[in-house]
């Protein structure tokens, strides 16, 4: 074998905040604080302020690969500690505050968790379970020293200006393999505990490389970029890395995100691109179409995380000249997967053309490979029709759950081949574009055929009545299982079951409309913002369908 002859540079977090201070060393980094103001700084500032979190941790005489959790918002002082921490060899342990008390204690034991770090919305949270949390051995509240609250006693609590300010800003980035782990993730833990998704620091800037493509995020130094998912999820997909790899203005939206603090957010810092979930953007469509407004900088959104409704991309589109556009990932793949962009060749179709590739959560991003299953194992070919089991592999996606007693455990692969299984079903076409028609736990399967719940839930959501649409299977006797919609309306919306029902056809097969409608006053949601239909259908567990013919 001949070899070549390259300098072997490892890919390390740090590699990333030395750029953007090298070279984008004044584009800024805006967030709003807990407080409610708005917090100005720069990559030059961030990286200072990094070396300084660097400095407090080999302080506090953590070792290589010891984890840093987190309870935090998007936020300036949490994009420090995503490179401090990292940087230094430790890993940071980003943890979802939404989750129940008992389920957070729960994975920070189970990660083992060193040093704890939180913005003072946490506290409450923080006072439940700190008791319970014996590996932790230093508190930090993400605040300066005068704002730090009498907690009546934790044990080494400090606040994270005094802990890490008397800190010289001079660190030296240590050098490491980038097979090593750089940050945590856990799932959400619908069914079981939570299972820990380790991250390494090549696959996170493999990653970040990835999502600045043009066919993907498209980011560039020439943009300002609002990251409204969440940095304690999944690392807000990836973009405070890119964000430092391009070198753009980044914006922190802390706590509030309310559909008017969003925009005004938006407009005051000139943002050309932002990312979340649709709920988030069902939130600001709502400020900004009640209030008569409209977007004067934003050109670009990513939707992901759930389902995005055909309408929201539709009006983002066609009434604010925003070109949203449909992703698709997991925690598992670190957790950029697919992107709904255009090959040339469909550039000339007309808006109404287009749409129905553009409501597909998209193409594989280079790095993402995927195949479709049957139940057998089969592989599908790629027609646009046939539903199978999503399998993916990549150099970003997870081998094994993490596990501290054994190193790591197996995820539930179907195959011994490399890939993993998503639990997704989806189609694909011969295009590569991909749509997921379901969940494989939540597919309704009526009369031998699939109902795919999602496209019942779409024609809903396209209702001017309906604020949030779910869609489940419950029993029939002769079909095994028929849709049932559930539906929140609107206020001041008076739409009825007919109404709705009436709404269906002609936009759907006439055996996949469903056999009732039931109105709620709220569809339950999980921590990452997912309809749980787990939860929904225990709540409708006496739910009966009505006597109808067929």
């Amino acid at each position: 074998m001949l070899h070549g002859l390259m300098q072997h540079q490892p890919l390390l977090i740090s590699n990333l905040i030395r750029f953007a201070e090298k070279h984008h060393g004044d584009a800024e980094i805006v967030s709003r604080r807990v407080e409610g103001d708005l917090h100005r700084s720069t990559w030059r500032n961030c990286a200072a302020r990094a070396r300084q979190v660097a400095n407090a941790l080999d302080a506090e005489d953590l070792s290589f690969s010891d984890r840093v959790g987190t309870l935090a918002w998007n936020g300036y002082r949490h994009l420090e500690l995503y490179y401090g921490v990292s940087g230094s060899g430790r890993v940071l342990h980003t943890i979802n505050p939404r989750l129940h008390p008992d389920q957070v204690a729960w994975i920070v034991n189970h990660a083992e968790d060193k040093v704890l770090c939180f913005d003072l919305s946490f506290l409450p949270l923080v006072n439940a379970i700190h008791e319970r949390c014996a590996s932790v051995k230093k508190w930090v509240a993400l605040c300066s020293a005068e704002s730090l609250p009498d907690t009546g006693g934790m044990p080494g609590l400090v606040s994270y200006e005094e802990w890490m300010g008397g800190q010289p800003s001079d660190y030296d980035w240590p050098q490491f393999d980038e097979n090593a782990a750089s940050s945590m993730c856990y799932t959400s833990g619908t069914t079981g505990n939570p299972k820990g998704v380790l991250y390494t620091h090549r696959s996170s800037t493999l990653h970040a490389y990835a999502i600045s493509l043009p066919d993907a995020m498209n980011l560039s130094a020439r943009d300002s970029v609002l990251p409204v998912v969440p940095m304690f999820h999944v690392n807000a997909w990836g973009i405070p890395f890119s964000a430092a790899l391009v070198g753009c203005k980044l914006v922190l939206p802390g706590p509030a995100l309310d559909g008017a603090s969003v925009h005004s957010l938006i407009e005051s810092e000139k943002v050309t691109f932002a990312a979340g979930v649709p709920t988030v953007w069902q939130g600001l469509l709502g400020h900004v179409e009640g209030n008569a407004l409209g977007f004067s900088s934003l050109r670009r959104t990513m939707i992901g995380g759930a389902a995005c409704p055909p309408a929201m991309l539709q009006i983002f589109r066609e009434k604010y000249g925003v070109d949203a556009v449909h992703a698709w990932g997991m925690t598992e793949m670190s957790p950029l997967g697919t992107v709904c962009t255009l090959k040339n060749k469909h550039l000339s179709l007309a808006l109404e053309q287009q749409l129905p590739l553009r409501i597909k959560q998209g193409r594989a991003i280079f790095g993402v490979d995927m195949k479709l299953t049957n139940d057998r194992g089969e592989e599908i070919r790629w027609d646009g029709r046939t539903p199978g089991n999503l399998m993916v592999r990549g150099p970003w996606v997870v081998s094994r759950y993490y596990d501290p007693e054994g190193g790591a455990r197996s995820p539930a692969h179907q195959e011994d081949d490399g890939w993993f299984p998503t639990g997704d079903v989806a189609t694909i076409d011969a295009d590569g574009f991909m749509q997921i028609t379901d969940r494989s736990k939540d597919v309704i399967k009526s009369g031998g055929e699939w109902i795919s719940s999602i496209d019942v839930e779409n024609v809903a959501a396209a209702h001017p009545g309906v604020a949030m649409a779910a869609c489940i299977g419950v029993f029939h006797p002769k079909w095994d299982e028929r849709p049932v919609l559930v539906v929140v309306r609107k206020p001041g919306a008076e739409v009825t079951r007919e109404e709705l029902l009436a709404f269906y056809p002609g936009k759907i097969a006439k055996w996949q409309i469903p056999d009732d409608v039931v109105v709620v006053e709220s569809i339950p949601v999980g921590a990452t913002g997912k309809i749980l239909k787990s939860r929904l259908r225990e709540q409708l567990k006496d739910y009966r369908l009505p006597e109808l013919p067929g």
